[in-house]
């Protein structure tokens, strides 16, 4: 299977986009740790309108006139990862969830550690929010993205007024 991606620049620094088909497989960090999200070849794809959306998307979510996203994904993980991931996408914009309360939420209260695992793996950052988890204690901990890009995000959204009907 061949991946299609382009790069977007952005606030918190260029995005590599990657689609699968029709599809969006992948957001991935300039400077993310080789392995973390596992992907087969990929190629340059300027002209994929499912990338030129995504892009449109996230620019205008960076601008803070988007609060949620309309795309069809495709998460390539674990049966458990993608219970979480799945999880992420109810987190409403502006608000966030501890470890703890993903882990209930999905109905393994216990999973707490596996649940970090998942969410550090989240192979579609900003989309699927996993910067909205943070600890119990109500610190940000680690991110794929690095804990800058984190408090970015979450800055982000807490300064985006609400846009009518949320």
């Amino acid at each position: 299977m061949t991946y299609t991606c382009i790069t977007l620049a952005s606030p918190v620094g260029e995005l590599k986009l990657v689609a699968n088909g029709s599809r969006l497989a992948a957001i991935l960090w300039e400077n993310d740790k080789p392995g973390r999200v596992r992907l087969g070849p990929m190629s340059e794809a300027p002209d994929n309108p499912l990338l030129q959306r995504t892009a449109q998307q996230l620019r205008e979510y960076f601008a803070g006139t988007r609060q949620s996203f309309e795309l069809e994904l495709d998460f390539v993980g674990t049966d458990f990862q993608k219970k979480v991931w799945m999880a992420l996408l109810t987190i409403p914009f502006g608000e966030t969830r501890s470890y703890s309360q993903i882990a209930t939420q999905i109905g393994n209260p216990s999973a707490v550690r596996a649940v970090g695992a998942a969410n550090g793996r989240n192979p579609i950052s900003i989309i699927a929010p996993c910067h909205r988890v943070i600890g119990a204690s109500g610190k940000l901990t680690g991110f794929a993205g690095g804990l800058e890009a984190k408090q970015t995000l979450l800055s982000l959204e807490s300064r985006t007024p609400r846009l009518p009907g949320f």
